[in-house]
This record gives structure tokens, sequence and C-alpha cells, in this order.
């Protein structure tokens, strides 16, 4: 029986910057203001049949380590970052058939401006943009926006299923056909198929219509991480494709057969929705190479226990800097990203802080992928074919031309031979592509 492909897409971390102080990343410590490894990448990542590449952001310098910005300022910890939707315009203009997916957080950005925003978007990559959508999670973040605060946990997603409403209602304001353009006639647009929508909610009031003309996808792709019950609900909803990061090949079934089970309670179809693993893989010419460097990466991060816990801390909003180290881990409870915090707890039980960290930085992600590219396409299959699938999203923190280059030339030719990934695009516009399997 033929093998059954999957789908890969790209974790970027911000901005290029955040590849300072890792090996083989050159000059970007001076060079980063001009994304042209980002560019780079997403070229790369198109010559491999990539379906996306998703470019995380934040809006603020995290502070949660100790009371203090040093830490992150000091180590270039998710700083600087620079406005997503610059970064995506600029992979657009460069690629033709990847995916580009830049993060926005409905927090700050008012649900007009981010259908508009994300329509243009979608219009100058001719079909090819989506939208990591988060409703945030950081008080520091809010209070560059005017607020208080972050609202609790779920009351966020309650918000977020409203501001779905609307953008969806903006998205649909233009009707198909609307666009004209009867030269002979003189009319470009067909008024009577371009309607307002006079959305009044709880917490959201839009006339529309959007200005900024249709979608060519009819809305862009919408990318989640739903992890906790709400989000999950969340996610069976609205995405089209949902970042997971749970360990394990039962655990990523499971989380597979939750989720599809949570669409098809909401009338959708589960197989319009694609689940990518989230992974790290160490490639090597030889299963040997590839531990040795696992072995120095593992040493190296040993050395670096404080900036792990100030990177999880920024995204869980703990301060783990006032914990004893060689203690065991507190019994932690957040606002902030509660799956993320609920697996560092579940790795962690019974080990010290500095044990629970380093065990969780050193499993890399769903499953973790160790050896020559034979082996991880091996290793790829066993994965996918017991979780039932989608797919793979890569996020390296030592990302580098060298790591890519690994990846689409070592790698991806090896998925390849074995049938478990695409050798061409299948259509023009990104989700089309997300579909084709």
């Amino acid at each position: 029986m033929a093998a059954k492909p999957f789908h890969l897409g790209l974790f970027l971390q911000g901005s290029s910057a955040q590849a300072w102080g890792e090996p083989w990343t050159g000059h970007i410590g001076e060079s980063w203001m001009q994304p042209k490894l980002f560019l780079d990448i997403a070229q790369a990542l198109e010559r491999a049949c990539f379906d996306y590449l998703l470019l995380e952001d934040s809006s603020y310098i995290g502070e949660s380590y100790k009371g203090s910005r040093e830490i992150y300022l000091h180590n270039g910890i998710a700083v600087p970052r620079q406005d997503p939707s610059v970064v995506a315009a600029l992979m657009t203009s460069v690629t033709t058939r990847l995916g580009i997916v830049p993060t926005f957080g409905t927090f700050a950005y008012p649900p007009y401006l981010l259908a508009r925003l994300m329509a243009t978007l979608d219009q100058v990559s001719a079909g090819r943009i989506g939208w990591n959508m988060v409703t945030g999670s950081s008080d520091y973040a809010a209070r560059n926006f005017g607020l208080d605060g972050m609202p609790e946990h779920d009351l966020r997603y309650d918000m977020a299923d409203e501001y779905m409403q609307v953008v969806n209602g903006l998205w649909d304001s233009w009707e198909p056909g609307a666009l004209v353009a009867d030269a002979e006639g003189g009319m470009l647009v067909d008024h009577t198929k371009v309607r307002q929508i006079d959305f009044e909610g709880k917490w959201f009031r839009v006339r529309g219509p959007l200005n900024s003309g249709p979608c060519p996808q009819g809305r862009p792709v919408i990318a989640q991480a739903g992890g906790s019950p709400r989000g999950r609900d969340f996610a069976a909803a609205n995405a089209d494709t949902i970042v997971a990061h749970v360990k394990g090949v039962a655990a990523m079934r499971a989380y597979r057969d939750d989720v599809r089970r949570r669409m098809v309670a909401q009338g959708r179809d589960p197989d319009r929705c694609k689940i990518l693993f989230l992974v790290d893989p160490i490639i090597g010419e030889t299963r040997a190479d590839a531990e040795a460097l696992r072995d120095r990466r593992r040493a190296r991060e040993a050395t670096q226990v404080d900036r792990k816990l100030a990177f999880l801390g920024k995204i869980t909003n703990i301060d783990f800097g006032r914990f004893d180290l060689d203690a065991p881990v507190a019994d932690l409870t957040t606002n902030g990203h509660q799956q993320t915090l609920d697996e560092f707890k579940r790795r962690g039980a019974g080990k010290t802080l500095r044990e629970a960290m380093l065990t969780y930085n050193a499993e890399g992600g769903s499953v973790s992928l160790c050896g020559s590219p034979d082996d991880l396409a091996a290793q790829m299959a066993e994965a996918m074919e017991e979780a039932g699938g989608d797919g793979f999203l890569f996020s390296m923190p030592d990302i580098s031309r060298r790591r890519i280059a690994e990846i689409e030339d070592g790698l991806v030719p090896a998925l390849q031979r074995r049938g478990l990934t695409r050798r061409a695009y299948e259509h023009a516009m990104f989700r089309d592509n997300l579909l084709a399997f």
C-alpha cells in the first residue's frame, strides 16, 4: 500500500534576530534589520514544497524573570520583534506557492483593521496568506494597548468567538461576482453585491463593508494553537490548521481524535483542518553524528537554564527567577499559555526546577527526531501512521541557513523518496494545497 503523504510547515520565532547567539548564524546580530535570512528560508521551504511558514510574534519585551527586562535584552530573548505584516509581505514577494502565516493578537487589532490587513495580504500574495490567530496572554502586552491586563483565559475565547463573527462577516461582505471589471459597460464593482454587516455584539460593533475588496481565498487560512479544552473548542470551530504540542505518539493521536470529535460536534468536516505537531529534528550524516550533535546541544543548554526559564516565564506569566533551581517544581497556575505550563509540569513531575527545565527542553517536540535523513524519514512515517496525521511543524531555536539546508537538501528528499511529502505543489492557493491530501 502506498504511503500516505503528510504536510510540512515551519514555525519561526519573531524576527531573524532571534537566531543571534546560536551556532552557524554568522553576523545576524548586525544584519537582522533586513530580514534576508527569513527571505532565504522562505525560498528554501518553497523549493522543498512546504505548506507554510508560520511567523510567530509578541508585542512586548519580557520582564517576567526576576521582574526585570535585563535577561531578555542581554540575550535577545524574543526581542527585538519586527511587525509581522511587513515581514510577511516581503516573504510573499519572493515566493509563489508557499503559504505565509503571520501572527496577530485579537487584543491588539480592532476586527476591521485585522480583516482589511489580512485581505490585503491575501490579495498581494495571490491567495497564499494565513492568520495565526491568538487571543494574547500577557498583561505586559495588554498594557501596551491601553488595557489594564488580559481578561481571564476562557473569557478571552468568548471574546474571540465574537471577533471571528465580525471578521468573517467582513470577508463575506463582498459576494462572489462583486468585482465585474466590465470596461465596455463601465462597471468595476456591482454595488448590489457589496453589503455592510451592521454587527453589534457584546464586545464589538462594526458597520462594514470592507473597503479593500475580497480575499482571493474567500478568507485567509486560519491557524490556531488550541491546547486547553476551551482553546480546542475554539480551534475546532475556526481553524484550518492547528499547531499542536503534545508529547508522544499516544498523546498526538488522542489530541487529534479529540479535536476532530469537537469539529464534528460543531458541524464541520474534520478533514478540512490539518493538525501539525511541533518537532525539532536533529539531522546528521549518520545516526552517530546526530546523537553527538544532540549531546553537544544538551551540554550547551545545561549552561542556559536561566534563559530557558526566562522564555518559559514570558509565555506563562510566571517569574521562575523567584524559585530555587534545585528544589522541586512548585504548584504553578497561570492566566497565560495553559497547555505549555501543563506540559512543563507533567514532564517535571518529581524533578527539581533545573531538572524539569532540562527535561522539558531536551525532549524536542511531540516526538524526538534524531538521526540521518533516512532515519528521520522512517521515524516521521511511523509517528504519522500511529497518530493518524496530518503533519509536522518544525520549530528550531537554533535556526540558521545550515539547518534549513539540512532539511531542504537532506530530510525532504528522503521523505519524498518514500512518498511521504509532495514533490510539487498541486495548486496555486494556500488553502487548496492544505486540502490536497
